[in-house]
């Protein structure tokens, strides 16, 4: 990248330097000693972080899964005997392996396993419907998935058409103890089978259990595979203009990048004792996955994870005798928090730092946050496409944080941020345009799909977010508007043309609209509006053919009826935002 400081100054109003090269205004507002740019030739791969991490760090808890330790030196010796497993069965560099995983430790020792033999992480959302995990499975060409039994019945609806070979099945409780004798777990997995009924009936012929992988790998010698930077990390599936699920492909360095940007950008602000982050976002989510499952481990972080967010009360009792230093959630999960008599009493004395990411900060949540915790929530922006950070709110823990600005921040170091005008030009200071990003955490491209790619990823490296932002002359920038018809609801992207594909396949609807409206709490909801074509069609058959085929975040809040067509373009494309403005 370019250093703007070689540059000529170029006029107050303009991002653009008269040689072309990005004014990086925003590098005044970093706190002192945060770099501007970040060493790239660190590391060749996330193995190679790993191995960091764990070697200056061996000896302290790396991750806490219900009330249950495991040191970093465990988790190594675990990672080496699942990668052993997944090496005798055939998994070789550039292998796709799907992850079906809530957070548990299974998580981040299948995660390193597979990385570690240069294969590719696709990760999977546990809470896919049939429809959806087939077509994640048949786009990446797995070979190989690692599930939570929970959710085997939906991989056996889904196993038809793919190239699935392995299946290893995992119970809740399974990593709670070191050793083959495990009460503990086996209590719980009992209860979640036997009592809370949690495990619907399933058929997979040839599937391996997790405990029977690790003692099988334990016994292989694990032949070293070299990775390298550019070599393929991740497969980020996300949606798309087109409807359908798409991989973004992040490559080692993509990953290694960003972590070190937010690494470099949090100089100073956490101390060299054990600092203990509460994930609260499942690690599938790239949000997760980077700030607390990689970026946290170079911290020597302790990493509680907790498995179901949503279960606000069992999070009150897992956190009520915990001193954490670091929190990351969404909106929607901080709101419920709050809504919780339970929350203000837990022990906020050792708290530095709370992150949202996922979804915009609101206000009010902002400030009773502040009033509860004494501290302020932190919020950035970032997408799938960038592995996620692009810009974050200067922290400097020492001083009184503002508690809420609308502001995503600056752009952290490495990074090019500029706005995009409709005409392709590039726009001044304080006008708003498409906001555009530039650097070595942006994605390779999209999986197979060299025209979806093309259509955001320009031959300068500038992928177009979709997003209209503008860049006050501080540099800070503030979301203004959305471009794409893409929805956000708590944190979780949603496309409408995915969710107008599913409902128009009901006999009973003629053409349908999907539309995000505001909501309180999740920041939108999904609305769909419907021309019927049979008159005695209900709301509720139209949601139980949804909820047959799309995940619960995705399922429309609002059905509307109506007896006329829908707006549509001189082409007969029906023209959403007229519809958002009520016509």
């Amino acid at each position: 990248m370019t250093q703007a400081s070689a540059a000529a100054t170029p006029p107050a109003q303009s991002l653009v330097n008269p040689d072309g090269t990005t004014n990086r205004i925003w590098l005044k507002e970093y706190v002192k000693g945060v770099a501007h740019d970040i060493d790239l030739n660190k590391y060749q791969s996330l193995n190679d972080y790993f191995d960091e991490c764990v070697n200056k760090f061996r000896d302290r808890p790396g991750f806490v899964s219900i009330g249950t330790e495991m040191s970093n030196d465990l988790f190594e010796r675990r990672v080496k005997a699942f990668a052993g497993f997944l090496q005798s069965k055939g998994v070789k560099k550039g292998d796709r392996v799907a992850i079906m995983l809530p957070n548990t430790l299974q998580y981040p020792i299948t995660l390193f396993a597979v990385l570690r033999l240069g294969a590719v992480v696709v990760n999977v959302n546990p809470l896919y419907t049939a429809r959806e995990l087939q077509h994640t499975l048949k786009d990446s060409g797995a070979e190989t998935i690692i599930v939570m039994e929970t959710f085997a019945k939906t991989l056996e609806e889904a196993k038809s058409g793919t190239q699935l070979k392995t299946v290893v099945l995992t119970q809740i409780g399974d990593l709670l103890a070191e050793g083959w004798f495990n009460p503990k777990g086996w209590a719980l997995n009992f209860v979640l089978r036997h009592v809370q009924k949690m495990v619907p009936a399933y058929s997979l012929p040839g599937a391996i259990w997790y405990r029977e992988a690790l003692a099988q790998g334990e016994k292989v010698a694990l032949k070293p595979v070299k990775v390298h930077q550019q070599d393929l990390a991740f497969l980020q599936y996300t949606g798309g203009t087109t409807g359908v699920a798409k991989g973004a492909m992040l490559t080692h360095l993509n990953v290694l990048a960003n972590c070190q940007q937010a690494l470099a950008f949090a100089e100073g602000q956490l101390t060299g004792e054990t600092e203990t982050v509460v994930t609260l976002i499942p690690m599938y989510h790239i949000f997760s996955l980077t700030v607390n499952g990689l970026i946290f481990m170079a911290l020597g972080g302790r990493n509680i994870l907790i498995a179901n967010p949503r279960d606000t009360k069992r999070v009150m009792m897992i956190l009520k005798n915990e001193k954490f230093s670091g929190i990351t959630g969404v909106n929607t999960l901080f709101a419920s928090f709050l809504d919780d008599p339970a929350f203000a009493k837990l022990n906020f004395s050792k708290l530095k730092l709370s992150i949202a990411g996922g979804m915009a900060l609101q206000r009010n949540v902002a400030e009773r946050w502040k009033e509860v915790t004494k501290t302020s929530i932190v919020e950035g922006y970032g997408l799938t496409e960038c592995s996620p950070i692009v810009t974050q709110a200067p922290v400097d823990i020492s001083k009184e944080q503002p508690t809420f600005t609308g502001s995503i921040g600056v752009p952290i170091p490495s990074t090019e941020v500029r706005c995009r005008r409709d005409d392709g030009s590039w726009a001044d200071i304080g006008e708003p345009g498409e906001l555009c990003v530039r650097g070595p955490q942006v994605m390779k491209g999209y999986w197979q799909r060299p025209e979806e790619t093309a259509k955001v990823l320009d031959s300068e490296g500038w992928l177009a977010t979709g997003d209209v932002a503008v860049c006050d002359e501080r540099g800070y920038f503030k979301i203004v508007d959305r471009k794409k018809d893409m929805i956000l609801v708590s944190g979780f992207n949603v496309y409408p043309n995915e969710i107008e594909d599913v409902v128009a396949s009901h006999p009973g609807v003629k053409e349908c609209a999907a539309i995000g409206v505001p909501d309180p709490v999740a920041g939108e909801r999904v609305k769909i509006v419907i021309v019927p074509r049979d008159p005695s069609l209900t709301k509720e058959s139209v949601l139980e053919h949804c909820r047959k085929n799309m995940t619960g975040y995705k399922i429309p809040r609002i059905v509307e009826f109506r007896t006329t067509e829908l707006p549509k373009s001189p082409v007969g494309k029906i023209l959403r935002r007229e519809i958002r403005d009520g016509k």
